[in-house]
């Protein structure tokens, strides 16, 4: 099931996601409450394609918080350090976590805006968990119980600013770092899901890998971020990029794609 979340002439609201094979088009059914909370939510009648005239999508959820995971595939980990971006060359034995504040988050085609205090912005493509109901001190052979489901995520970094900033409160965490989407997939072989990027139309393959790569797995990470913070309906954790990270420029389109999900599409302008 995918559930997004839109506008329709700038009224923000919820969907699930329907494929029609008759024309081959994708149709947001329009929900009446808000499918992460407590209450029953149902169809309110209304259809809206996807592509239609009025209709936005947008970041799948606010989070209260984002949480990420730095160098959690080991192709990633010995690109950043052939590259010299960092002193790291192995994975570190603890995962590396850092945060995105809600501020950070964007949705599909919203422009990622590049800040003038920076000279060197990179991609980072990525699966991301969205938590579907409060988690605290989860034990990791129920921490898939949490989940919602997945999205796309481009964890957006100033790398320049990184190198400085120990924190990496900047570099990762200024505003629109974070777009997300294009809607949630609460169905995915999050253990085996493919995730690739173009730019500017072209695949960037460098770029591209798999879950199934993962140094520390999705269900240990839940554990590990439940064990010091408590995870709220909607936060976000994003699991790490693959392999190589390459530059961005305003005018760039960025693809994030996870198949399984779809395709999450953003351009970046200038300050």
């Amino acid at each position: 099931m995918r559930i997004a979340r839109f506008s329709f002439n700038d009224r923000p609201q919820y969907a699930f996601v329907q494929h029609d094979d008759a024309d081959d088009k994708d149709y947001l059914i329009a929900l009446d409450g808000y499918p992460l909370s407590a209450q029953t939510v149902k169809p309110t009648g209304e259809r809206h394609a996807v592509d239609g005239d009025g209709v936005r999508l947008l970041a799948p959820v606010i989070p209260s918080k984002v949480y990420g995971l730095a160098k959690n595939y080991q192709a990633h980990t010995a690109f950043m350090a052939e590259s010299g971006m960092s002193d790291i060359t192995e994975p570190p034995e603890r995962m590396m976590i850092f945060a995105k504040p809600s501020t950070a988050v964007i949705g599909p085609d919203d422009p990622i805006v590049y800040p003038s205090y920076s000279k060197q912005m990179c991609y980072e493509p990525e699966v991301a968990v969205v938590i579907g109901r409060i988690a605290k001190n989860v034990p990791e052979d129920k921490a898939m119980d949490y989940v919602l489901g997945f999205t796309c995520v481009n964890d957006v970094t100033l790398r320049d600013l990184q190198q400085g900033d120990p924190m990496w409160t900047r570099s990762k965490g200024f505003d629109t770092s974070c777009p997300l989407g294009p809607w949630i997939e609460t169905d995915l072989d999050y253990a085996n899901a493919p995730i690739s990027f173009s730019l500017n139309g072209r695949d960037v393959p460098e770029a591209s890998g798999n879950t199934s790569n993962l140094i520390h797995s999705i269900p240990e990470q839940i554990a590990f971020i439940s064990s010091f913070s408590t995870l709220l309906p909607g936060d976000v954790i994003m699991t790490g990029t693959p392999h190589a990270s390459g530059s961005l420029a305003p005018r760039d389109e960025a693809v994030v794609h996870i198949e399984g999900i779809g395709s999450l599409r953003n351009v970046v302008v200038s300050a």
